[in-house]
């Protein structure tokens, strides 16, 4: 696939590097000379200097032959203008945009043909605060990530010693949760994969992924790992996008304290919040954190622009006294030497909202994606289509699919063909029931299952999408 990459900040360096991999054609357009040449030295792809919606920069871009046109620069209104210039001029197949305002999402008529001709927004801030909201929501997880529009969720979740998990085979797991069906789809150990099975003793320090339906998943977190008491109090440092979207989703539910430092943002995010209380201060400052009584704070959040301010404020907030400590970095390598110590949980930002980038590009009907361990594996929601004749998964029980090693089906979500009815302004509308299916060895895949695959290392994903493609003499 050939593809156009606009903006070479974190989301367009995140992206590039995912999918440079991949045998895809990739030209990134930036106006930082100094960004495109670090990406080019350590990239195999082109790389072109210019504004990103100028017809010629576009050209010189290769936007004639171009199947994809991601525009993820800063400036909302180049990245609209690119995707104008790019329907228009060159008529590009699919255009994607980044979105940072929230205006646009409540006029969806301004993104059609007709007009900017935006086949698919996205906006990394709201995705990062809806990420971190489930952290929140689980705080002994390390990733909570969902599935077909929300049925079914995969937690993350560090093994310590003395834990339930810890010292016995999986298939144990059902005596502890009767009438629950979850499964382990992947356990990480010490950075190595190891493919489970109902023999497997999870040892102490293992990352365990667990995916369940969603309204059974509080109950298998409860018996799987503890925690001593709900997250009531939260202190965020920093009141940029992610921080102010995120206390005012939160604020009704817990109790937060928001510091920022420049006094004009602190007064406007003052009015704009309604039961947070906003603390002009800087995150390290020891003395504010002290009167701010962090020891009694179950989670603190690093959420600046600074990273290397999240590192310190989320690590001298932990040593305080803090609960659990979360801190926003951007460069992956720092979010692999600080997690686990005075950090519990580091995100970067860029890679936890590059999984609805994937899923529009990834070959075959894919619903949803998300990256996982930093960006080395990777976990997929990919309809079935067609019929045992012209794919090679349906028909089939999971036993029989040529899955290549490290890949592993873990749930299916599954249409019954019955339907409830509900309302909306009093009128009835029937919503389709499905059904959620743990995956086991005799599982047999029908034709539009929402199937969810675990892929331990990216080089998996090629496999597992020509294993769901559809052979022509279906259609």
């Amino acid at each position: 696939m050939k593809i156009i990459i606009l903006g070479a900040g974190q989301v367009g360096t995140s992206v590039a590097e995912s999918l440079v991999s991949e045998a895809n054609d990739i030209t990134v357009v930036d106006n930082n000379v100094e960004h495109l040449t670090s990406l080019q030295e350590r990239l195999d792809l082109r790389v072109v200097t210019g504004n990103a919606a100028a017809p010629s920069v576009l050209d010189a871009a290769g936007a004639q032959d171009a199947d994809l046109l991601i525009a993820v620069t800063q400036s909302d209104q180049t990245n609209l203008c690119a995707c104008r210039v790019a329907k228009t001029l060159f008529n590009i197949p699919t255009r994607i945009a980044r979105l940072r305002s929230a205006d646009y999402a409540e006029h969806p008529e301004l993104l059609n043909d007709s007009n900017f001709a935006v086949d698919h927004s996205i906006c990394p801030e709201q995705i990062v605060t809806n990420y971190i909201r489930k952290l929140i929501e689980f705080p002994e997880a390390l990733q909570v990530l969902e599935f077909a529009e929300g049925m079914v969720t995969m937690i993350a979740v560090k093994a310590f010693e003395g834990g339930l998990l810890v010292g016995k085979p999986l298939n144990t797991i059902p005596l502890r949760l009767p009438n629950i069906d979850a499964r382990v789809a992947a356990i990480f150990r010490r950075d190595q994969s190891i493919i489970p099975s109902g023999d497997t003793i999870i040892e102490s320090g293992d990352e365990v992924f667990i995916i369940a339906a969603t309204s059974h998943i509080r109950k298998v977190m409860t018996e799987l790992r503890r925690m001593d008491k709900p997250i009531k109090r939260v202190i965020i440092a920093g009141g940029g996008n992610i921080g102010f979207r995120l206390a005012r989703a939160i604020e009704s539910t817990f109790n937060v304290k928001l510091i920022e430092r420049d006094r004009r943002r602190a007064e406007v995010l003052a009015g704009q919040l309604s039961r947070t209380l906003v603390l002009r201060g800087d995150g390290t400052d020891e003395a504010l954190l002290d009167s701010e009584s962090i020891e009694e704070t179950d989670m603190f959040l690093a959420l600046t622009n600074d990273e290397e301010d999240n590192i310190m404020s989320a690590s001298l907030a932990k040593q305080m006294g803090a609960r659990r400590t979360l801190a926003l970095i951007n460069r992956k390598s720092y979010v692999d030497l600080v997690q686990g110590g005075r950090i519990d949980i580091a995100i970067s930002p860029a890679q936890t909202s590059i999984g609805q980038l994937l899923a529009r590009v990834r070959r075959g009907d894919v619903a949803a994606v998300h990256s996982l361990r930093r960006g080395a594996a990777e976990a997929l929601e990919v309809i079935a289509h067609g019929d045992a004749k012209h794919c090679k998964v349906i028909g089939r029980r999971i036993e029989e699919i040529d899955l290549p090693e490290g890949a592993t089906i873990a749930a299916i979500v599954r249409n019954t063909g019955q339907s409830r009815t509900e309302y909306k302004e009093l009128m009835p509308y029937e919503v389709p029931i499905h059904e959620v299916i743990m995956a086991h060895h005799d599982t047999e895949i029908r034709a539009e299952d929402h199937v969810i695959v675990f892929c331990t290392s990216k080089k998996l994903i090629g496999q597992v999408e020509k294993l769901f493609q559809v052979g022509w003499g279906f259609f």
